[in-house]
Parts: structure tokens; sequence; C-alpha cells
């Protein structure tokens, strides 16, 4: 009997040993070092303000007023929410797609070629963050609803332009919560 075991004892020493160290120790440690030194991106990254979480600089929201920057179109039901994160698997043919474009269009008006990224959902339906075109492109929609000159808000724009992250991975982006929040403080 001792020689079946002789030579299993150490492959299951070694099996529970690693699951512990492996499964156990190693995990730990890894979430706690890294809950420490980003703390604020493992939290989820949320903007508070006054004390109060409006929001996630990760995830989209809904502002429909005329006097804010309008993000992406949301592919979730309901629309923003985080829990059912999902692109909406629409092909370029399909009539409830051009249905949903031709709504937003029409709602931004149609005096020069609207970017792509205000008519169309993201791919997980959340995105916080639109073109710097798509934010020039309501510059002057928001400036009059808010009685302020489009100068001030293109600078404004501006230094909420997030640029490429090294020069070149990415694509240059304003993250919409940011930027309304910063709306709402000045203006």
């Amino acid at each position: 009997m001792t020689s079946i075991l002789h030579p299993i004892r150490p492959a299951l020493t070694m099996l529970v040993l690693c699951s512990v160290l492996l499964g156990g120790i190693y995990p730990a440690f890894c979430s706690l070092m890294m809950f420490n030194m980003f703390r604020a991106q493992s939290e989820g990254s949320l903007i508070v303000k006054d004390g109060v979480v409006v929001g996630s600089e990760l995830i989209g929201q809904n502002f429909t007023g005329p006097g804010y920057f309008w993000g992406r179109l949301s592919a979730t039901t309901p629309a923003y929410n985080a829990a059912a994160s999902s692109g909406s698997n629409l092909g370029t043919s399909n009539p409830a797609l051009m249905t949903a474009v031709k709504t937003r269009t029409d709602a931004l008006g149609n005096s020069s070629p609207i970017p792509v990224d205000l008519a169309t959902a993201s791919g997980s339906g959340l995105d916080p963050q639109i073109s710097p075109a798509a934010a020039q492109y309501q510059i002057k929609r928001v400036a009059n609803a808010r009685g302020i000159s489009e100068a001030s808000l293109r600078r404004m724009v501006e230094k909420y332009t997030q640029h490429r992250q090294l020069g070149f991975l990415g694509e240059p982006r304003v993250n919409v919560l940011k930027l309304n929040l910063a709306l709402d403080g000045k203006f």
C-alpha cells in the first residue's frame, strides 16, 4: 500500500501547494498592490462633486438638454445601463439602425456633415467619450443655449481634449461628463 502512495504523495503535495500559492496568495497580493497603487481606477474612476458621486470617467451618461454636450448613443436597455453593456449588433442594412440614426441626425440638424460618433452607438454601448470633431460640431448649439461665446466654449473643449497616449496610441477624445461638469461649474 505504501508503494502506491509513495509516487502520488509528492504530486498531491505540489497540487495543494500550487493551488494555495497561485490560486490564493498571489492573486490577493496583486489585488492589494494594484488597489494601493491605482486606488481611483480600482474604485471605478468615480467623479465626485460636492461630496456626491455624479458618475464615472468610464461610463457614458445621457445628456439631452440643449446646454450640454451629447455623448454617443447607448445600445444598452435601459440606456446607459452599465450592467447590460453590449453593442446593438445591427448591420448597416437593418431598418432599426437606420431609424435610430435618422432620429439622432434629425435632432442634431443637417447643416453640415455629422460626425459618425454622434449618430451611432459604440461597441460597448457605454462610451463616455466623443471625438473632438463631435464636440466641435455641438459648440454652436451649446453656446447658444448657455448664452456664451463660441470662442470660450471652443477653448474649453480644447482644454478637455485628451490626446493620444505616447503620441501614437488611441485617438483624441473628449470625456462628455467631465466637459459638462466643467461647463456647469464655469457658466
